[in-house]
């Protein structure tokens, strides 16, 4: 259990006991060395304006992290033609890839983050994903599929671990009513990124090339491992407060409240161990249906592979205003109506594409890219809130849930070859299915809980301009009771 970061967790008792740093005192520190997950920061009731920088900071990551990612599946498809990798083979390599967030934010990574913080975390994810970069030189020179997969595992150790420490620090910088609009929109940027690279790609990068040659991917990869370890440098540098466990279990204690919090083991928060099992469902289900777009289409619209893409790639854009588009929603309305909202969309959407045929399937198939959107971050933050102390581990848990990815496209690709795509189509299906329970879940159980945290006005700014939930705020506020207590009836009188 200690190399889980069991150990690295405060008792409630043990944050209740410590003396309390301010906020200005979480931005004013820089924190290089490793800070503490079992102490208090003063995080916990950061402002919208103390936090936006290192929020933003985060925001470019992702978005250079969305456009790497979108760019491997264009180096890896180079590299699937050059060596004449088959499809069970590239299973194989999507294996190797998911693979790596079954077994990295369980154990070694999360366990970073918990020990070492976020900067430390971003840090050595950015590093292990240059590494993995820079052993795709060797795999080229040597056209080894062999190597290729283990590039890919590492790679995929590296951004496993990005998200092991970029989700929750979104999540969890700045007011805690807005945790769910912070992570949907900077995942809006993320999505931006993926969109671009592809298109990049086939117009400047690769264009006019033999697809044979495999010299221009090797320089790409050589420069996405310089541009990573470039910006693992920044990090090193940038002002990022810690957030800790402590600051959770902290700020989970002032809203109690509203929220109705009671400290309980890791054990028994039950609406994590239901979205870690959506989470799962939903990310295989979502590789499932992109894995399987272009060939969806091919046989839906009766059109080439070029004009396949550019289908999906419609539905990529969708993909990324629908994110925005629930950023904006969830300003005005309940998190968890959106993410109902949208998964209901998405039961939808996917039933239509396995009956419609033409264009029509293919449109029907984009609409389910677009309510996608918001599932994931959704379902992210919203199966941390109120687990306290035990924040950084239970989103370490989530992040690997992604290694569904890993299970539902081999699936959908062996129904495909026995039926065909439309048919293929009812193994995302199960999959939305049970990621579908979560929200009907939440709506029903968790409601006050939820809404709770959305009531909060933890972060905000008082009358005196002090942040509600800081120190300062407390001692102000105890302060003028003491005042108040120590008035005489004369002095009351004359008072009012």
């Amino acid at each position: 259990m200690v190399w889980f970061g069991k150990k690295e967790e405060p008792e409630l008792s043990e944050v209740l006991e410590q003396r309390r740093p301010s906020n200005v005192d979480a931005i004013n520190q820089q924190h290089r060395k490793s800070v503490s997950n079992r102490g208090l920061t003063g995080a916990s009731a950061l402002t919208v304006k103390q936090s936006i920088f290192p929020i933003t900071l985060v925001t470019i990551l992702f978005f250079l992290w969305g456009f790497a990612y979108g760019l491997l599946d264009v180096l890896n498809a180079k590299f699937q033609n050059s060596l004449n990798i088959t499809a069970a083979k590239a299973g194989g390599l999507q294996g190797a890839y998911f693979g790596a967030y079954l077994i990295g934010p369980p154990t070694w990574s999360g366990w970073v983050v918990r020990r070492f913080g976020y900067r430390w975390t971003f840090i050595t994810g950015l590093c292990v994903y240059g590494v993995g970069a820079l052993m795709f030189w060797p795999s080229a020179v040597y056209r080894s599929f062999g190597g290729f997969c283990g590039s890919l595992f590492i790679v995929g150790s590296g951004l496993s671990t990005l998200e092991t420490s970029a989700n929750p620090f979104i999540a969890t910088c700045g007011p805690p009513r807005l945790s769910e609009f912070r992570l949907e929109l900077s995942q809006s940027f993320q999505a931006i990124g993926s969109v671009m690279a592809p298109l990049l790609a086939s117009r400047v990068f690769f264009k006019n090339t033999d697809p044979k040659d495999l010299s221009n991917v090797q320089w790409t990869y050589l420069g996405i491992a310089a541009f990573v370890f470039l910006l693992a440098v920044v990090f090193f540098f940038a002002p990022i407060p810690e957030v800790t466990d402590a600051d959770m279990a902290l700020q989970a204690e002032q809203c109690s409240g509203l929220t109705g919090y009671v400290d309980k083991p890791l054990r028994k928060q039950f609406k994590l161990f239901f979205g870690v099992a959506a989470q799962f469902c939903y990310v295989g289900a979502q590789v499932g249906v992109a894995s399987q777009f272009i060939k969806y289409s091919v046989e839906s619209a009766k059109i080439n592979d070029a004009d396949a893409s550019d289908r999906y790639a419609i539905g990529q854009g969708l993909f990324a205003i629908g994110r925005f588009a629930a950023a904006g929603l969830m300003m005005v309305i309940k998190p968890r109506w959106v993410l109902m909202a949208f998964m209901t969309g998405v039961m939808i959407f996917i039933a239509c594409a396995m009956g419609v045929q033409g264009e029509g399937g293919v449109a029907m198939l984009s609409l389910v890219l677009f309510f996608e959107s918001c599932v994931f971050p959704t379902i992210f933050t919203l199966s941390i809130r109120g687990l306290g102390r035990h924040t950084k581990r239970g989103s370490s848990w989530i992040v690997a849930a992604v290694s569904g990815g890993a299970l539902f496209p081999s699936l959908t690709g062996l129904v495909a070859d026995h039926e065909d795509y439309h048919i293929a189509m009812c193994v995302p299906l199960v999959g939305f299915f049970v990621a579908f329970a979560f929200p009907i879940y939440l709506n029903t159980v968790c409601a006050q809980e939820l809404d709770g945290f959305r009531e909060t006005k933890i972060g905000y700014q008082d009358e005196d301009g002090l942040a509600i939930g800081d120190v300062q705020h407390e001692a102000r506020k105890a302060s003028l009771v003491h005042e108040e207590k120590g008035l005489s009836p004369a002095e009351k009188e004359v008072s009012y």
